[in-house]
């Protein structure tokens, strides 16, 4: 999903949770009520509060779909402290691993480097709007697509002809 769907979809669900909010539902309510005592008849009375009761549990199922999807937005682009301290640690440790293939290299600049993904640095810049999963998750990913698809066939777009190979099914695969 691209950042433009991305806000379109959190500015609707603000639309939608802004209408519902400037509804007043509680004074619309008891106006219903006060409307409903003057009826005669019971069986309109009860149809009548059974339909308020329905309105108002659409309504809760409304909001509670607004919130889930800022819930949702929110948990897209924030890490739980274990997913920092997991991401410390083993960035950490892949730092040392290469240090030691690489003995060249220069140790302050490595601690340097420890130092910006410590678990507080890491907080911090997430508190400030730093989204992890697109500005180093989407590139990782780009690279090890292209990396998959530089290596099993070279680059070839599918539906380019060639002969593929056949599956266990009997399709033909590219």
């Amino acid at each position: 999903m691209d950042g433009s769907t991305l806000e379109a979809e959190i500015a609707s669900a603000g639309v939608q949770l802004a209408v519902l909010a400037s509804k007043n539902v509680a004074s619309s309510v008891a106006n219903r009520f006060q409307a409903i005592r003057a009826k005669k008849s019971i069986e309109e009375a009860c149809n009548s509060y059974e339909e308020i009761i329905n309105d108002l549990i659409s309504e809760r199922s409304r909001i509670i779909a607004i919130a889930q999807a800022y819930e949702a937005e929110l948990k897209r682009y924030t890490l739980g402290d274990e997913d920092i301290e997991y991401l410390q640690s083993t960035a950490s440790a892949a730092l040392d691993v290469m240090a030691t293939f690489s003995p060249n290299t220069d140790l302050k600049s490595l601690e340097s480097l420890k130092s910006l993904i410590s678990v507080d640095t890491l907080k911090a810049m997430q508190l400030l709007g730093f989204d992890y999963k697109r500005a180093i998750g989407d590139p990782l990913t780009d690279a090890c697509a292209r990396a998959i698809t530089n290596g099993l066939g070279g680059g070839s777009k599918k539906g380019s002809g060639g002969s593929g190979r056949q599956s266990a099914s009997g399709a033909k695969r590219h």
